[in-house]
């Protein structure tokens, strides 16, 4: 059933049952809903500390537009309690921690699409905004704008200051924010121009510090060399939009695309003609997906169906039990269903493993792990390709 057909009592409905259902799937679970802001959370990024901490385990970026006085762009820290008690169908306690604390706030005029941290620099971040401006700032300093909306967004993980822009004007934009700003207003170092419409992601290549890719809404995807004003290859990959992209960063070869079409699809840069595999269980637009930072074989796609999924690629092609097909293929291997409207953006956690962070437009931050159990077989192996 489509989202615009659920009513309301429809979806409370859902919302109940995932509740009722969160000791049996989760091993932690966060849910905190914004205070002032005037809008949904529309951001959010699970910041990769130094060292991972047993104490202070997430910090995670988050956006949205808020009031004059506030901030739309700020970092979470949760802080922890003593678990509840454990239910007695339980063998141990998911971790439920009550309290998440503001610990930054920088002001940003408009509403903020995304917002990413510098990987050699986490204070250095980057938010894309509706007010036709990109904003870069570092902790308290005054931000760099740069024209140009949309909500591509992507740090270079070898070229420090290096940042992508994907926008509205059908340009993909690099800036190099270390260079200095004319009046607090930085221009392009370079524009790349093929796409016929929308830009609506950009994402550099993780293993060759020269190239990176852009999708947009001429169904195109697009893998680009910086030094070369044309794309190298330039393909249509789905039917209708294509409004994200994501490089495996184990695999130099394999990328993965999210539709508006209501599919994932899994390419080989050598061969782009056709996909290697077509993930669609989603029942609305796709406007995400992001690769495991720790598993190989796994990503995560969200849609407008209010699901974020979770895809062990290892597990194509297994037998199924009967009646297991109803609930999707078996490369589907979890589905959260915590959040009551559109899931705006989520982030993996590169230092704890299995650890998701979403946001929604129902005004919700989660952050969550599904149960062990559930990407464990039943002997106690991984299935998941770990490099954690």
């Amino acid at each position: 059933m489509g989202e615009e057909e659920m009513s309301v009592e429809q979806v409370e409905e859902e919302f109940t049952v995932w509740k009722k259902n969160t000791p049996f799937l989760y091993d932690l679970i966060i849910s905190h809903p914004s205070n002032g802001l005037l809008s949904p959370f529309n951001s959010s990024h699970l910041l990769r500390s130094p060292t991972p901490s047993t104490h202070s385990p997430f910090t995670n970026l988050s956006s949205g537009p808020t009031p004059p006085t506030a901030s739309p762009t700020t970092s979470w820290s949760p802080t922890h309690s003593s678990p509840e008690t454990p239910p007695p169908h339980l063998s141990k306690t998911p971790r439920f921690l009550r309290l998440v604390e503001i610990t930054k706030k920088i002001h940003v005029d408009g509403e903020v699409n995304r917002a990413r941290c510098m990987p050699q620099n986490p204070d250095m971040v980057a938010a894309k905004t509706s007010g036709l401006e990109v904003y870069v700032f570092n902790c308290g300093k005054p931000p760099v704008g740069a024209k140009d909306e949309g909500y591509g967004l992507s740090w270079s993980s070898f070229k420090g200051g290096y940042v992508l822009s994907g926008s509205n004007d059908c340009k993909v934009c690099l800036w190099d924010v270390s260079a200095s700003a004319e009046d607090k207003v930085l221009g392009a170092m370079h524009v790349y121009e093929a796409h016929e419409n929308v830009v609506e992601d950009v994402s550099w290549h993780l293993k060759n510090e020269n190239l990176f890719g852009s999708v947009g809404d001429d169904c195109r995807l697009m893998i680009w060399d910086l030094r070369s004003d044309k794309p190298q290859h330039s393909v249509i990959v789905h039917e209708k939009e294509v409004n994200f992209l994501s490089f495996n960063p184990y695999n130099e070869w394999i990328l993965a695309t999210a539709s508006s079409d209501t599919t994932v699809g899994l390419f080989d840069m050598r061969k782009l003609n056709s996909p290697l595999h077509v993930l669609s269980s989603h029942t609305e637009e796709v406007f995400q997906v992001e690769w495991d930072p720790n598993h190989e074989t796994v990503l995560a796609s969200s849609a407008d169906d209010r699901r974020l999924m979770v895809w062990d690629l290892n597990r194509i092609g297994e037998e199924q039990l009967e009646g297991d097909a109803a609930d999707g293929p078996p490369e589907l291997l979890f589905s959260h269903g915590g959040h009551k409207a559109k899931i705006s953006d989520f982030s993996w956690n590169k230092n704890e493993p299995w650890v998701i962070s979403s946001v929604a437009e129902d005004n919700t931050l989660q952050i969550w792990q599904m149960t062990e159990g559930i990407y464990r077989d039943e002997d106690g192996t991984q299935t998941a390709d770990d490099h954690s």
